[in-house]
């Protein structure tokens, strides 16, 4: 078993990807319940997409339908951003351009992975990606990957359905940070966010810092050292995953 990773170049915008994420679900949770008929479709491999949506701020669940008129015109920020609601868990995040987001959609039953396994499985992958450019991370009681006590430099928010995971991580490469001054990271006062940027390691790709990810990702989940990863490109989508990654969902706008 080999984790599939497609990297969805541009900026496709968040409710394009959440289509994509939410096709592959559909067909793992279709497998399982069907899966006693001869005919049952297979479930699609273990998946991993990346992408850098335009500047959008989403919500969990536990906040939908919580937050006010005037604090959703105030994360739209003039236009400049979108706003959407999530599945995942956690609070109200930031996601945009110069961000690494990283969604794996893979059942965990086969895996024998506890949601509290494969969370810190996430957490692991995420710390051996910013080792790898010589940045040293942790956690810590609050959520999220830390630089310092109050520079937060990755998030993770994740669903799970029958066992099927959706949504993922995001790790700071290079965005804008101001954006995240509209917002209060994790509820936590007194935090900030960084980036591998900032703390020093300049130069680098979103497509770039995802691959690192995706690979240590895959390491982590099959124990493969070498070749536990499948790169598809966009051009091969629909015949290795079967998903439709229309041309257009490469330069999506805010809203």
């Amino acid at each position: 078993m080999k984790l599939h990773h497609l990297h969805l170049p541009g900026l496709p915008s968040y409710p394009s990807v959440s289509a994509l994420q939410e096709s592959l679900v559909a067909r793992f949770l279709l497998s399982k319940s069907s899966k006693t008929s001869p005919s049952s479709p297979p479930p699609p491999p273990p998946t991993l997409l990346t992408f850098s949506p335009p500047p959008t701020y989403t919500c969990g669940r536990r906040e939908i339908g919580a937050l006010s008129p005037s604090q959703i015109a105030h994360l739209r920020a003039g236009g400049r951003a979108a706003f959407h609601e999530a599945l995942r868990g956690g609070q109200t995040t930031y996601h945009g351009p110069g961000q690494l987001v990283a969604y794996p959609i893979l059942d965990l039953a086969p895996l024998k992975l506890s949601p509290r396994c494969y969370i810190r499985l996430l957490e692991t992958a995420l710390q051996s990606t910013c080792a790898h450019y010589g940045v040293c991370t942790f956690t810590t009681t609050n959520p999220g990957l830390w630089v310092s006590a109050d520079a937060k430099i990755g998030s993770v928010g994740v669903h799970m359905r029958r066992h099927v995971t959706s949504h993922g991580v995001a790790l700071n490469v290079a965005p804008e940070l101001g954006f995240f001054e509209r917002i209060v990271a994790c509820g936590l006062e007194g935090k900030r966010a960084v980036s591998l940027e900032t703390v020093g390691v300049e130069g680098l790709t979103v497509e770039a810092v995802g691959e690192v990810f995706a690979g240590e990702l895959g390491r982590a989940l099959f124990g493969d050292a070498e070749g536990g990863v499948v790169r598809v490109g966009v051009g091969e989508a629909r015949e290795v995953l079967g998903l439709d990654v229309g041309e257009g969902e490469g330069e999506g706008e805010g809203d």
